[in-house]
């Protein structure tokens, strides 16, 4: 069998469509959640169960916890099965140790495959590193070598424009990411149509402002989407990815207002993963995009 030359390894926490997965055989990471009281809770999906719960008054919270480098060894010799060399993109180093895990498992193989592997830190998650694979999956296509690939990449990491807007601040709060003076100031301003808008910036998950006049999340997404595409004045067409907390009412009419009113195409609209979605909690959108 011809081997191809270059797969790609990332956390399953990428929020990438699965046809996408399975099409350029995507080697993904398990991401852990530690969350009994939600095990036993019925639902479909992370979100479903995190709404049962509070429909029930369980307080309770969650705990992610980062793949080990035995997880990213073994997406590495599964990769190396078919394909000659492995690029491998992580979520953010500075958020997770999900990172320095992929470093580490490099260690673990055969010399002469270590040097075959190169490890990019995303500086992002979710949809705005989903971003980074699918330009990776292009260059692949191009027949560009890894380290042309590399580059590229690392020069659309800064161009990667991600945001998040979540219903109610208490998953992240509990998480201590943010204090409860400022969880209750949230919750107070969204009664009057004020939003926070969480990004994105070197790494770091930081506030990106407020949206007043945000009478629901969509919309306050939207507007936080059209501020800055007007700020960064792009020239070619824009690719925009979606994920959302278990809205997917919420989700496609977000992709109608951008896709009405922009040059954009949305890409893709999934379902939040466990290392996000324990953070926000139901209800909350991520848009993330970029030029093509």
């Amino acid at each position: 069998m011809l081997m191809k030359k270059i797969g790609i390894v990332a956390e399953e926490a990428i929020d990438l469509p699965q046809e996408t997965i399975e099409k350029y055989k995507i080697g993904l990471v398990p991401v852990k959640l530690d969350w009994p009281d939600l095990e036993n809770m019925p639902g479909t999906n992370t979100f479903e169960k995190m709404r049962e719960l509070e429909k029930r008054k369980i307080k309770s919270f969650g705990k992610t916890s980062q793949p080990s480098p035995k997880d990213f060894l073994n997406a590495y010799k599964q990769q190396f099965e078919n394909f000659e060399k492995v690029l491998c993109i992580t979520i953010t180093s500075k958020l997770s140790g999900s990172h320095n895990s992929a470093i580490q498992a490099v260690k673990f193989l055969p010399s002469d495959q270590q040097k075959k592997v190169v490890v990019i830190d995303s500086l992002t998650a979710s949809i705005g590193q989903g971003i980074l694979v699918l330009k990776a999956v292009e260059f692949i296509e191009k027949q560009m070598q890894i380290q042309e690939i590399v580059k590229k990449l690392e020069q659309l990491v800064p161009k990667i424009h991600t945001f998040i807007m979540f219903k109610d601040p208490k998953y992240i709060e509990a998480s201590g990411r943010i204090s409860g003076i400022g969880a209750k100031l949230i919750r107070n301003a969204a009664k009057f149509g004020i939003r926070p808008v969480l990004t994105f910036k070197n790494g770091l998950l930081v506030p990106a402002g407020i949206k007043t006049g945000a009478k629901d999340i969509p919309t306050g997404i939207f507007k936080t989407f059209r501020q800055d595409v007007n700020k960064s004045k792009p020239k070619n067409e824009l690719r925009v990815l979606i994920s959302h907390g278990d809205d997917l009412a919420g989700a496609k009419r977000l992709k109608e207002m951008i896709e009405k009113n922009f040059n954009a195409k949305v890409f893709s609209i999934t379902i939040i993963d466990n290392i996000l979605g324990a953070l926000c909690g139901f209800e909350t959108l991520i848009l993330a995009w970029a030029e093509k």
